[in-house]
């Protein structure tokens, strides 16, 4: 469908509490305000047609477009190539601190930097996700759409002697103007949300203190990282992208800033991401400290700290910890359908909410236990409270880790005992233990033992299926689930044990295809859901973890070189990658790229240690 950007055609700005994405035509097609997670602004992506949009872009016919971020930078630069000129379009959003602000700003600096080019602009925000009306107030200074519960204030960047610059066709309520440039010319526009005054004129000087402002920040951020490898352009990329899902006032990190991206066109798999999985956000621990970004691995810690808080003690078989959480630690995630929208590419339902946040999924108290167990060997210590409050909910674990749940894969098609899930509960006792050992703390160490060995006694004897010759995905099955490449990862069975080489072979001939790897196979093992999806890129890149760790190196460095190959035009991922190789599923998805810097880190190690 014409109409719809291929998904992978975009690019990620933001400014630590918000983002947006730009179309490699210029297009703002989705940014939600004040948070990751409020109703949408700008909403194309989902509705062409009802969504909203802000859009810059050459009035000429025909044109050819690249995109690319500034060095070192989440500045985005979108360049336009005519017969008669080239332009480009600069977006980013200047950072904002650590205090949630409903005020941000979107800049969109216009330039033509060959010959002259004439550029058409056209703001039209549909608040609420298209729910909400709005009107439109027009100065000379710029416009003001203003809504009932949300102003976007349109400010000019210009210079007092410029012709008017805001030559406006109003619309209906929405903007449409014109802005023609000469080869070193440069003017703009900085959207402004809950702005402190009326629109004003943005003096070029000032405009560019917030460009030179923005580069500092990133490129002093991005400095701090250690990674020198052979892939360090990927992975810094993926460092950035991460830090643009993370929400600064908590340390948060959202798993995608979009929803309902389908994982199959035309099919039902459309979930709202723009919440905080304990799972993503404990494996991006990993990730931050193996890239020596300290600050942001100790923002998490103290996250889910308040969250273990917030329930410690609680009985019962819901658990002391929800799998999913909005960036501001509250859990009411209701899910929803906007019926008024027709979806991507009419993917519906398009949702918002995420009904699998009351799930049952014993693995997160595993990934929790090893982030703070992996934070602790990094010099971030649990102090006397936390370790207490870890306590009551091991104690809750020690009686309630040997029943069914839905699994890491959210599946709607009822429990399941999931050997994943078994296997990170054995991760929770185990890293408690050494915890406790390492710090002289005080612990049920005798019944955290004897739960620990007998989780493992029962993966040994139900998780293992003799016939497949495999960990199969749960008990009394032989379905092969891609969660189990963690199963080296995290200890629970050495990278050279034939069991579990001869379960990466079954993996290799049912589940991957030319370095593209499943999940599970839907067919026979239903999950509650219609229709099939792509290759989930977080396993791909899993699977080339576990290559690694099991002395497959060179296997392992051309299934990785394969998959940076499937990434954007900028290093982006999304969740999925369909047949024809187009990206699925939401955009970008932080899963990916914390699976791509640990396998870049581990395959490192391994090719170092390679005589």
């Amino acid at each position: 469908m014409d109409k719809y950007p291929l998904i992978e055609n975009h690019g990620l700005i933001g400014d630590l509490q918000t983002a947006a994405l730009v179309t490699t035509d210029g297009t703002v097609d989705w940014f939600c305000c004040p948070r990751f997670d409020s109703p949408s602004v700008f909403g194309a992506l989902l509705d062409k047609d009802e969504g909203g949009h802000c859009t810059v872009r050459p009035a000429h016919e025909t044109y050819a477009t690249k995109q690319l971020y500034f060095p070192d930078t989440a500045i985005l630069v979108t360049r336009f190539m005519t017969e008669v000129g080239a332009g480009e379009v600069v977006d980013f959003m200047p950072v904002t601190g650590t205090t949630a602000t409903p005020r941000h700003r979107l800049v969109r600096m216009v330039r033509c930097v060959r010959g002259s080019m004439t550029f058409e602009v056209a703001i039209a925000p549909r608040f609420d996700y298209g729910r909400k009306p709005h009107e439109l107030r027009v100065t000379e200074q710029g416009a003001v759409f203003v809504s009932d519960e949300l102003e976007l204030t349109v400010h000019a960047i210009r210079e007092p002697d410029d012709e008017r610059l805001l030559n406006q066709l109003t619309e209906g309520n929405d903007l449409r103007l014109s802005l023609s440039l000469k080869a070193g010319q440069q003017r703009g526009l900085v959207l402004e949300s809950a702005a402190d005054g009326p629109p004003r004129e943005i003096r070029l000087s000032e405009y560019q203190q917030l460009f030179d402002d923005t580069i500092r920040y990133w490129r002093s951020w991005l400095s701090r990282s250690r990674y020198s490898g052979r892939w360090r352009e990927a992975v810094e990329r993926s460092a950035v992208t991460l830090k643009l899902m993370t929400y600064a006032p908590t340390g948060a990190v959202v798993a995608a800033p979009t929803t309902g991206l389908p994982e199959q066109l035309g099919g039902e798999r459309n979930w709202d991401y723009r919440f905080t999985w304990i799972r993503d956000a404990s494996f991006s621990v990993y990730a931050l400290l193996g890239l020596g970004f300290t600050d942001e691995a100790k923002a998490f810690i103290a996250w889910l700290g308040e969250r273990i808080k917030e329930r410690a003690g609680a009985k019962g078989g819901s658990g002391p910890l929800n799998i999913m959480y909005a960036v501001d630690g509250s859990s009411d995630l209701k899910e929803e359908v906007l019926e008024h929208w027709e979806g991507y590419e009419q993917s519906a339902p398009v949702r918002i909410g995420n009904g699998a946040a009351t799930q049952l999924q014993l693995d997160i108290y595993g990934e929790a236990m090893d982030s703070i167990y992996f934070a602790h060997r990094h010099g971030i210590h649990p102090g006397h409270q936390a370790w207490t409050e870890l306590i009551t909910v091991l104690d809750w674990l020690a009686d309630h880790w040997d029943q069914a749940g839905e699994g890491l894969w959210e599946t709607r098609g009822g429990r399941e005992n999931f050997t994943y899930g078994r296997v990170m509960s054995w991760v929770a006792f185990d890293r408690a233990l050494r915890l406790a050992e390492a710090g002289g703390r005080p612990a049920a160490a005798g019944r955290w033992s004897r739960v620990r060995d007998a989780i493992y006694e029962q993966v040994m004897a139900q998780g293992w299926s003799k016939p497949r010759g495999a960990f199969v995905q749960h008990y009394g099955s032989d379905v092969l689930d891609s969660s189990l490449l963690r199963l080296p990862t995290v200890g629970f069975i050495t990278p050279e044990d034939p069991m579990w080489t001869s379960t990466l072979d079954a993996m290799e001939q049912e589940l991957v295809t030319d370095s593209l790897v499943y999940r599970y196979n839907p067919e026979a093992s239903p999950d509650g859901l219609r229709g099939s999806e792509g290759t989930f890129s977080l396993c791909s890149f899993m699977y080339v973890d576990a290559l690694a760790r099991a002395g497959r190196t060179n296997q392992a460095r051309l299934a990785l070189e394969k998959m940076l190959g499937y990434a954007n035009h900028l290093g982006l991922y999304s969740e999925e990658i369909a047949l024809t190789g187009r990206q699925l599923g939401n955009f970008p998805q932080a899963f990916t790229h914390l699976a791509l810097i640990d396998a870049a880190i581990t395959l490192d190690a391994a090719l170092n240690r390679r005589p």
